[in-house]
């Protein structure tokens, strides 16, 4: 494909200024922060506790804020954090990005709104978005250690707190505070539009916000074949609306969110929907029952057509019980579905149903400690695994169980932290324990027949044989798909020593156990996104049979040490963390053959578990040259082991060491980031290796002051600026989707 002139880019941006006048508004606007990836910061958890002393976190903690968020702001969440110490990106072109916390991703991190759980199906899949629009976020905080224990197992590599303000949780100043933004992007032709407002009326807030935002498919390095990379065009539409009552002790209030996204598959293939298993053979060619759902040729564009609906309840009080400091309750209502789109044929949906609920009651000091008692409870019903032929329409005279598949999960959890003071040292312990259900009700049984065949039905089985035959088929469903309980405890306990002139260590250790998400549990069929065929853990899998274990007893459990060391204030800070994890019954989908009939390589993968361990160092060190300037070094590196299995771990990151430069002159700022990420030749059996490459991204911004409160920013963020073709080995489909290639943001930002 012909690439874009510079000239229409320019046009098409100049076309956009005309809506800066579209206003949004937040209590601190980003453009107004300070601009720091700051490494010390106050927990959401505590935020509001007045009787909790502002002391370094126990474990590694990051908040991206203020221009830095801004500048760095995607259309996914992986791409806006990827490059933070520690943190990588697990990449599906343009729609689709996922964090990647010290070699692992979701569901081994937990993604976080304002404190309460984002309910998506980014878990399942590596193809599936993360429900929030970092454009519409005033903060991103990395959670560790004893500050994540009380967000349960998932958050085992850390919680992702999105910040936003579509709940307002105070009045404005003057009344009336926005901003808008719009950028124009050159590389896949971004479109964005940004706005939000909050406006207050007595002791009640009232806020307004939302994004539009469009790509073309991104450029891509010439070394890789073609100009631009086929189906990574994305496109979104967020909005939200919120109230608060406001008072001098907290607030209260509610919002809605609807966000509905199309974004391309990259590399997709249907010619692997024929694909079945023989017990524990996997074929790829059609014969008897077992036919090809698709039928066409695989030339078609694959897409994702999204829409989540989302309800949020929200408060935060101080002195509202006798011994309670603070009061933090948190309600929500996510109703999720998304299509998936082979060409005009819809072949699967996805849906996700959940009720949540979380209280958090912060007592008073009590024998000098200060801590937080909480509660959650979650009801959800979700559909989508295992069903690739949605397209295909049920047959005459035939029988059978047809989707949707519903799985069915009920969660309780109650969790304690406490913090306590000990002269220079800081102690502190969190405990959390859950008591998960899910089961697998039948789904609806369809008979199809004729008269002829009915009446031949009849003879064989007698009238009453639509009920034998169901019975037969609800049986057999239910026994390959067994309801599971897990009881999943969790603990840690750390400390902090501080020693004076912002010298700071850290010690903690953890004890974490994670229960198997849906997927690893309950998955029997073909995943075309990932060009697999998987089983998982619950569905009479063999290899779990071997162990003779019962599929409850799968819990993967995680001691954990993490050792930090931090500087603050002065012109020399940083923080450098060492970490230790020793895994048992780590889940993990393991190979059983690859098969190539079809001539795209199909894995047949069995999830299992196995005993692995961690270990990694990550960080940054700054040091600030003169009063305008601050040069940043940063690096990470992960290490992964299996104990007693002849391969290595899929998908981890090898490490990434880079350098970064920060001036300013007066209202005129600037970056340069240049960085080198490592290649991995510690593989999996069913991987290839992935070479290393540069980055370099840059940002120049020049900030207005206009008075009365209001300012103006004009910004440029150029990323790997030396066009150089790089693959990520963290991703599922990283020869199909590159890296994007030589980007230049430009971008205008109004807030008042």
């Amino acid at each position: 494909m012909k690439k874009r002139p510079a000239l229409r880019g320019t046009a098409g941006f100049l076309a956009l200024l005309p809506t800066v006048l579209w206003a949004q508004a937040m209590e601190t606007d980003p453009l107004v922060a300070t601009s720091d990836i700051d490494n010390t910061v106050t927990i959401t958890a505590n935020r509001g506790n007045s009787d909790v002393e502002v002391r370094p976190a126990i474990t590694p903690s990051q908040t991206l804020s203020g221009t830095e968020l801004v500048h760095r702001r995607q259309g996914g969440l992986g791409e806006t954090i990827a490059g933070l110490p520690g943190v990588h990106l697990d990449s599906f072109g343009g729609g689709a990005s996922r964090p990647v916390i010290r070699g692992q991703t979701l569901p081994r991190v937990e993604i976080l709104s304002d404190g309460a759980a984002l309910f998506d199906v980014s878990s399942v899949s590596p193809d599936h978005a993360v429900t929030a629009d970092p454009l519409l976020l005033d903060a991103i905080e990395i959670i560790r250690g004893p500050a994540a224990i009380r967000y349960g197992g998932n958050a085992v590599n850390g919680a992702i707190n999105l910040i936003d303000s579509k709940v307002p949780r105070s009045l404005p100043a003057g009344g009336l505070a926005g901003a808008s933004e719009v950028r124009y992007g050159f590389g896949d032709g971004e479109k964005t539009a940004v706005g939000r407002v909050t406006a207050g009326m007595g002791q009640f807030a009232i806020h307004a916000e939302g994004v539009r935002r469009h790509a073309d498919n991104y450029e891509v390095p010439g070394g890789y074949g073609v100009d631009e990379l086929p189906d990574s065009f994305a496109e979104n539409t967020s909005y939200s609306i919120g109230a608060s009552w406001i008072t001098a002790k907290g607030y209260i209030g509610a919002a809605f969110t609807r966000m509905k996204s199309r974004y391309g598959l990259p590399g997709h293939s249907h010619l692997n929907g024929v694909c079945h298993t023989h017990d524990m053979d996997l074929h790829c060619t059609a014969h008897g029952g077992f036919d090809d759902p698709f039928g066409s040729p695989d030339s078609h564009t694959a897409f994702i057509k999204l829409r989540s609906d989302r309800v949020d309840i929200r408060a935060d009080y101080a002195d509202l019980l006798p011994g309670i400091s603070h009061t933090r309750l948190r309600v929500s209502h996510t109703d999720y579905a998304h299509d998936e789109i082979d060409g005009a044929m819809l072949f699967t949906r996805y849906t996700n149903k959940v009720w949540d609920g979380r209280l958090e009651l912060t007592h008073r000091p009590l024998l000098g400690f200060t801590g937080t008692l909480g509660a959650q409870y979650t009801d959800g019903t979700f559909s989508g695994i295992n069903v690739e032929d949605l397209h295909v329409p049920f047959p005459e005279n035939a029988y059978g169980l047809v989707p949707p598949y519903y799985y069915l999960t009920k969660n309780v959890g109650l969790f304690l932290s406490e913090r306590r003071s000990f002269g220079a040292v800081d102690l502190e312990l969190a405990v959390r324990k859950d008591w998960r259900e899910m089961r697998v009700p039948a789904p609806t049984f369809l008979a199809t027949m004729t008269p002829e065949y009915e009446a031949m039905f009849t003879e064989w089985y007698g009238s009453d044989w639509r009920q034998i035959l169901e019975s037969e088929y609800v049986d057999d469903f239910l026994a390959r798909n067994p309801g599971t309980k897990h009881q999943p405890f969790s603990a840690s306990l750390g400390g902090v020593w501080n020693l004076g002139q912002g010298y700071s260590v850290g010690l903690s250790f953890g004890h974490t156990e994670r229960a198997p998400n849906v997927r690893e549990l309950y998955a029997r069929g073909n995943n075309l996104s990932t060009n697999s065929y998987e089983l998982g853990l619950a569905v009479n899998n063999p290899v779990l049979a071997e162990s003779k274990r019962p599929v409850g007893d799968v819990l993967e459990s995680t001691d954990s040490i993490d050792l930090t060391f931090r500087k603050s204030g002065g012109p020399l800070e940083g923080e450098i963390g060492v970490f230790y994890q020793d895994v048992g019954d780590y889940i993990f989908a393991r190979l059983i053959e690859t098969e190539t009939a079809t001539g795209v390589a199909h894995n047949f993968l069995a999830y299992t578990a196995a005993d692995v361990r961690f270990a990694g160092i990550d960080g940054q060190v700054s040091y600030q040259v003169t009063p305008a300037s601050r040069v940043t070094v940063f690096g990470d590196f992960v290490h992964a082991r299996m104990k007693r299995m002849d391969d290595h771990l899929p998908r981890i990151p090898r490490g990434r060491l880079g350098v970064r430069y920060d001036r300013n002159w007066g209202p005129l700022s600037a970056d340069l980031e240049v960085s080198r990420t490592f290649g991995q030749s510690r593989i999996a059996s069913y991987e290839t290796e992935t070479a290393g490459y540069n980055m370099v991204n840059a940002t120049l911004a020049y900030r207005l002051d206009m008075g009365l409160r209001q300012s103006l920013e004009l910004y440029a963020r150029g990323t790997n600026l030396g066009d150089e073709l790089a693959y990520a080995h963290t991703s599922f489909v990283k020869n199909q989707s590159p890296l994007r290639g030589r980007s230049i943001a430009l971008g205008m930002r109004y807030a008042f």
